[in-house]
């Protein structure tokens, strides 16, 4: 009786949404070189307080409604260094070791040699859905680590940036330089 039940719940969407999240490192060591941190961590009861805040009057907020009702954790992370490269490159690297095939697909990378800019969203795909979105963004001065859990429309969530922490990316802009 145990194991179709164990089976029943493993097999469950918020299960499956669960392998899209991310295990992120402890950045204690970070906050304390960093001029400024951020750090958010909204599980499923959050995210659901936190959209009743939104005026659903405002076009905006009545989209970011919409793009989170599928969204089950939205934990953020970022740093703004005074010196350049005040985090370890390694800590990047091992987040994008945890980002690959075939549950997470790189969706856009951006790499600028000139400027020292990176940026590299990944989607977890199971089927034909999206489970997850993650996004590593990293400058000389600056590191941000977005992981999203749940069902994501990839033609809607740069409703979410500015929202619930997600920093404003301009990715469109990125890509064109």
């Amino acid at each position: 009786m145990l194991a179709p039940t164990l089976l029943a719940v493993l097999l469950s969407p918020a299960a499956r949404a669960a392998d899209a999240h991310l295990a992120l490192p402890d950045f204690k060591a970070l906050e304390v070189k960093a001029s400024e941190s951020v750090s958010v961590t909204l599980d499923s009861s959050l995210i659901a307080l936190a959209a009743r805040f939104l005026d659903p009057a405002k076009p905006e907020d009545a989209a970011a409604r919409q793009v989170i009702a599928g969204i089950s954790g939205i934990y953020v992370r970022s740093f703004t260094f005074d010196e350049d490269f005040a985090y370890p490159r390694e800590q990047v690297e091992r987040l994008r070791q945890q980002l690959s095939p075939p549950r997470w697909q790189p969706l856009v990378q951006v790499h600028n040699r000139k400027d020292r800019n990176d940026v590299d969203v990944y989607v977890a795909v199971e089927g034909s859905r999206t489970t997850g979105l993650t996004i590593i963004a990293s400058e000389p001065r600056e590191f941000t680590v977005v992981n999203i859990v749940g069902s994501v429309d990839l033609q809607k969530l740069h409703q979410l940036e500015g929202h619930f922490g997600i920093p404003k990316l301009q990715l469109d802009e990125q890509q064109k330089k």
